[in-house]
């Protein structure tokens, strides 16, 4: 999508999968990112400890950027880009 001066203008989505584990965080982020264009971002909030390895490493399998992880108590917060695939 471009906006009136022509400048692509990315959508950010959030999606929670707090209370959710292996391996449907990963699933659920799957899903969500087939709904969207390259350059969007989707904001993956979790609490399952082991997304900070399978969230990271399933987006870098399918071509997608993870740009930040923030951990906050017991919250883990996913800034992922969504590449070309």
């Amino acid at each position: 999508m471009t906006t009136e001066n022509g400048k692509i203008d990315k959508s950010q989505q959030q999606l929670d999968v707090r209370k959710l584990l292996c391996p449907m965080p990963v699933i659920k982020t799957q899903n969500a990112v087939n709904e969207m264009s390259p350059g969007d971002q989707l904001i993956i909030i979790a609490s399952d400890p082991g997304t900070l390895e399978d969230i990271p490493t399933w987006s870098r399998i399918n071509g997608h950027k993870i740009l930040n992880i923030e951990e906050i108590d017991r919250e883990i917060t996913f800034l992922l880009e969504v590449g070309e695939e």
